[in-house]
């Protein structure tokens, strides 16, 4: 088993990663599996820039639009998926190619991850409502009483993760971060070869323009509006989607489309450099492509093939 080889393909968004993935998965009579949260959910195919239909029928994937908006998605969740996936890949004498821009969920596979408790759902709807109610300040600070160590990590308006903290330490009496800490799910046990896109940063700016252009002449609008008609819960997890926030606020009536435009491209390219900031300090790739990602499949084919063995 420690011998087989998974192959993670990462990077920005908008990067080329999944047209990669796809040319090696050819190639090789590989699975393309997803590693980015949000191209797990299932309303927003385009707008998290899902395979479409036909690259799906040329290659199986696996763990794209699989999980309902509502949902939360957890590392520790995305790394239980993967496993079964990789498993089944694996069994089907197929190469895994591992694609997606999580970088967290990636090393909770790789690396390994600690066990934290799932908190019952009545004290994770306390949380949210004490959010609510405290104000991110308040809540905040009183988080830090128990758990200083985990707000001094955490941005002060991430609600997500200062609701989560505060739910461990309702369901556990133990701080987050003593159980992150704690390791006890072991790194995956198959040999990963790590390929890293980093494209030049202006080039990979005009591509998330590009992109956000083509999705809203493939139909994101319709996409989106869909999903705000339906009266969503503000909190669920899948809405924070790139781009939706700003086409919610648009249907509402608060920007312009090109306001919206505007804004959600500034948004994700902040979020790719972050991206790249992550990985540059988390991550030890075994190929880093630096130019543009089309013309790489033969140079990555011709490395996969030599560091084989």
């Amino acid at each position: 088993m420690a011998e087989q080889r998974v192959i993670v393909i990462t990077g920005p968004t908008a990067s080329g990663k999944s047209a990669l993935a796809l040319a090696l998965a050819e190639r090789r009579g590989g699975t393309v599996i997803n590693a980015d949260a949000m191209q797990t959910y299932d309303a927003f195919p385009i707008l998290t820039a899902q395979p479409t239909a036909e690259e799906r029928a040329r290659v199986p994937h696996a763990l794209y639009g699989v999980l309902p908006l509502s949902e939360a998605l957890s590392a520790a969740r995305w790394r239980a998926l993967a496993d079964v996936a990789i498993e089944r890949c694996l069994a089907e004498r197929r190469t895994p190619v591992l694609c997606g821009g999580s970088g967290l969920y990636l090393r909770t596979l790789m690396q390994g991850i600690a066990a934290i408790p799932e908190a019952p759902a009545a004290l994770r709807e306390q949380a949210n409502a004490d959010w609510q109610v405290l104000g991110a300040d308040a809540f905040r600070a009183r988080l830090a009483v128990h758990d200083p160590a985990v707000v001094a990590r955490l941005k002060p308006g991430d609600r997500q993760r200062h609701v989560r903290a505060w739910e461990v330490w309702l369901a556990t009496g133990r701080p987050i971060s003593i159980w992150q800490a704690e390791q006890s799910r072991p790194p995956a046990p198959w040999r990963f070869v790590t390929i890293v896109l980093a494209p030049e940063r202006a080039w990979l700016r005009e591509r998330i323009a590009m992109r956000f252009d083509a999705m809203l002449a493939g139909g994101v609008l319709a996409e989106a509006r869909a999903v705000f008609d339906r009266s969503p819960d503000p909190r669920w997890p899948g809405l924070k989607a790139h781009g939706a926030p700003e086409l919610f606020r648009h249907f509402r009536g608060e920007l312009s489309l090109d306001d919206a435009r505007r804004i959600a491209i500034d948004h994700t390219r902040q979020y790719a450099k972050r991206q790249m900031t992550w990985i540059r300090h988390q991550m030890a790739p075994d190929l880093v492509l630096a130019t543009p990602p089309a013309p790489h499949v033969d140079a990555v084919e011709k490395f996969l093939t030599n560091s084989e063995g």
